[in-house]
């Protein structure tokens, strides 16, 4: 087969979205609609990808790649020009697989069948039927069902109007035939512009086949040309990564009411209440239940863990048989051993905790090492920044801490100590010890509050 190479389109200002930010780099599930479209491109191994940009750098400065050729299309001319600037730095050979950057859901799949019929000499588009049409060019096709040419909606006859498939705007070609077609095209139109899509009438000219593949389903057709499209699309990806979680036997409360914004996988018998943001790669064990309006990002979760509503998680390794929150804060860094409660407005940063401690109430514990059987009570913290610089505290295996103590690092609790509440700790504490503030309790008798 004759090498494949990429071009993708990604040079439109995208005025509809009326944002500052570049079309393509506007997220999708949490990633830039052109991280969705390259991650397809590279899946099909291509020998080369190149990306034509617009006006400025930003777009080359967030994708700054080594595997990608870059072209500049300014002033952005339409999307023939803008393939001519990707085939003047490609290879003159092979086949051009033609993509946009705001297209971001076509599979891999279905592209490589476009491929494989470019391979065999045809001019092969991706086409779909809609049931409304409005604003995509129409595929125009002969008594005999082949494909004449392709007529841009505002080019349209009225006739023309009511054809319901559509060209998607993916095409691939011989190399070659793209770049003789491409010299002869206009921009005699309403646009006036360079049509990608005037190659078609040139291929039939030049009695090229013209193949279609149909898209599977209508999202893998769709871009984004405004802040509308973009958010109906997010909730069409979106249910289909419910679904696929529901068709492996996870259950949702509410499939309408779930995030995934990047790989989420499940172990049996999972549970996810509604509201739930998953960033990143997570990966939650069998029996594992999470509750409403949680957020975790970049967390894997062994079995039998519980986590409740709205906690948040983040780059954090969380044992089996644990129990988090509600409204609690894991920041990166963090490792909980097995059977950790970690309890209500308790914030745990880059600190191992080990098994079966608690801290159920009211706390911080931050750049510290808690052994196992530890019990931190409610509004305890880790002193650990002096204004310059992070310390560790480190709790040893079997340690009860009182109430509303306060830890000043670098400090070390020794195996069995107990801390007295109320307790600012600045000195290591021995094992077995226990550590209190001398105090003296005065109590005043017949004593009158200021009143105004």
């Amino acid at each position: 087969m004759q090498p494949l190479q990429i071009a993708i389109l990604a040079a439109g200002k995208g005025k509809r979205m009326r944002s500052a930010l570049p079309k393509v780099l506007h997220p999708l599930a949490g990633k830039p609609l052109l991280a969705h479209v390259l991650a397809t491109a590279r899946a099909m191994s291509p020998r080369a990808i190149c990306v034509v940009e617009g006006a400025g750098d930003v777009v080359r400065k967030r994708f700054a790649d080594a595997d990608l050729i870059w072209a500049r299309q300014d002033p952005p001319r339409g999307t023939g020009d803008a393939l001519r600037c990707a085939l003047a730095a490609l290879p003159p050979d092979g086949v051009t697989l033609v993509l946009f950057g705001a297209d971001p859901l076509a599979r891999a799949a279905t592209l490589r069948e476009v491929v494989e019929h470019a391979q065999h000499g045809a001019l092969s588009l991706l086409t779909i039927d809609l049931d409304d049409p409005e604003g995509y060019g129409r595929v125009v096709r002969t008594a005999d069902g082949r494909v004449a040419a392709i007529v841009e909606h505002v080019d349209a006859t009225p006739e023309q109007h009511t054809i319901r498939e559509i060209n998607t705007g993916v095409m691939a070609a011989q190399t070659a035939a793209f770049a003789r077609w491409l010299s002869s095209i206009g921009d005699r139109n309403a646009s006036g512009e360079y049509f990608l899509t005037d190659v078609i009438a040139l291929a039939v000219r030049d009695g090229v086949t013209v193949a279609t593949t149909s898209a599977a389903s209508v999202t893998e057709a769709l871009g984004v040309n405004s802040q509308r499209d973009l958010a109906e699309l997010e909730r069409r990806y979106q249910r289909m990564q419910a679904d696929a979680l529901l068709d492996a036997g996870v259950a949702l409360a509410d499939p309408a009411r779930i995030e995934v914004r990047g790989t989420l996988a499940c172990g049996r018998d999972v549970t996810i209440d509604i509201g739930c943001i998953f960033e990143g790669q997570v990966s939650l064990g069998d029996n594992v239940a999470v509750g409403a309006h949680c957020v975790i990002r970049n967390v894997s979760v062994a079995a039998d863990t519980a986590i409740a509503p709205f906690s948040h998680l983040e780059d954090a390794r969380i044992g089996a048989r644990c129990r988090i929150g509600p409204y609690a804060r894991i920041r990166p860094g963090s490792v909980l051993a097995d059977e950790v409660h970690i309890g209500n407005f308790v914030e745990v940063k880059a600190s191992t905790v080990g098994e079966r401690s608690k801290v159920n109430h009211l706390a911080y514990v931050g750049d510290a090492a808690v052994g196992r059987d530890v019990n931190v009570g409610a509004g305890t913290i880790t002193c650990n920044y002096d204004g310059a610089d992070k310390h560790r505290t480190v709790i040893e295996d079997d340690v009860h801490i009182g109430s509303d103590t306060q830890l000043v690092a670098p400090v070390r609790i020794g195996r069995g100590a107990t801390i007295g509440a109320g307790t600012t700790v600045w000195k290591d504490v021995p094992a077995d010890a226990l550590a209190v503030n001398e105090k003296t309790q005065v109590a005043r008798s017949g004593w009158k509050r200021p009143k105004k």
